[in-house]
């Protein structure tokens, strides 16, 4: 149930997932990856410590961090700078530290004023942003018609207290839930889905990593180019009941699992049909019902806030 304090009357709006940032130990070998094998384009980097990478006009929606195999934060671009405000006054209000990110560094990072703070629930650092440099030529994509960063799955043995922060303080929106085990969630008012799912855990940790396709067919074609490089397939393909996307995991040189999803049900921002609660059973991950390599979802610390 959604509950609302009277200095919350206006709720942080989003535009969509920003970008994702996560930490691997060895840079060539992770970006030859995502380049040459995933299909993002590469765009830069800061020194040997970071390299950017897009699927959008966005200057980056990924950025690959030299560090422990895992989690470096996720970012979140809201709809305009008083969306920004909004979010910190909201978690300032419930005893939450925000911290500004200087202007040195939003520079590295094209972006507009950015804030950030630690999520108590998964540990993950979340950063907000509204502006980011646009670039000169539109994105057109190549190995695989990727459209977009799709969303990211945390793992959290606080996993209740998870779900009611993000509903009631972030301002996401729960679209399904299989049992009390998975939770799917979208930053509202973005119509996708869910742009973060919440996986009940022992431990924290990143699950995986999505970005969407715009044909079944690069799901197909990525079957087949993962297995003669010998990239190793721990999911699909297959296709998820809550959303209806058709799904392929794969694992990346770190070990992290990274997923193309082809297709995801829309909510309107008004009237949207109530959440569903799927039972806790396989068939309510696949229904095609394919094995799962027990490497799912199982490299992938997260960095805590400096």
């Amino acid at each position: 149930m959604r509950t609302t304090n009277s200095c919350d009357s206006l709720q942080p709006r989003y535009a969509r997932l920003g970008y994702v940032a996560i930490n691997v130990l060895d840079l060539d070998r992770s970006a030859a990856f995502y380049e040459q094998l995933w299909g993002l384009q590469s765009n830069g980097g800061i020194d040997d410590q970071a390299r950017f990478f897009r699927c959008s006009d966005n200057h980056h929606d990924l950025i690959l961090f030299k560090g422990e195999p895992g989690l470096k934060r996720v970012s979140w671009q809201m709809e305009s700078e008083d969306d920004i405000d909004r979010i910190v006054q909201r978690l300032q209000s419930r005893g939450h530290a925000v911290v500004e990110v200087n202007s040195a560094e939003t520079k590295l990072l094209r972006q507009g004023r950015s804030v950030r703070f630690a999520d108590p629930y998964t540990g993950a650092t979340h950063e907000f942003f509204a502006s980011i440099e646009q670039e000169a030529t539109s994105w057109t994509p190549t190995l695989a018609q990727i459209q977009r960063i799709g969303h990211i799955v945390l793992k959290t043995p606080n996993f209740h207290e998870a779900v009611e922060f993000y509903d009631n303080v972030l301002n996401f929106r729960t679209s399904d839930a299989i049992g009390d085990i998975v939770n799917f969630m979208r930053c509202f008012p973005n119509p996708f889905h869910h742009s973060i799912g919440l996986s009940r855990s022992d431990s924290h940790g990143l699950h995986h990593l999505n970005f969407m396709v715009s044909e079944i067919d690069d799901i197909g074609r990525a079957l087949w180019r993962f297995k003669k490089n010998d990239i190793p397939i721990v999911r699909g393909p297959g296709r998820h009941p809550p959303s209806g996307s058709v799904f392929l995991y794969v694992l990346d040189p770190n070990g992290i699992t990274v997923e193309y999803s082809f297709g995801m049900e829309e909510f309107p921002e008004n009237e949207a049909r109530d959440h569903r609660v799927l039972p806790a059973a396989p068939e309510s991950i696949d229904y095609w019902g394919g094995p799962t390599d027990i490497r799912l979802g199982k490299v992938g610390m997260v960095e805590p806030l400096a």
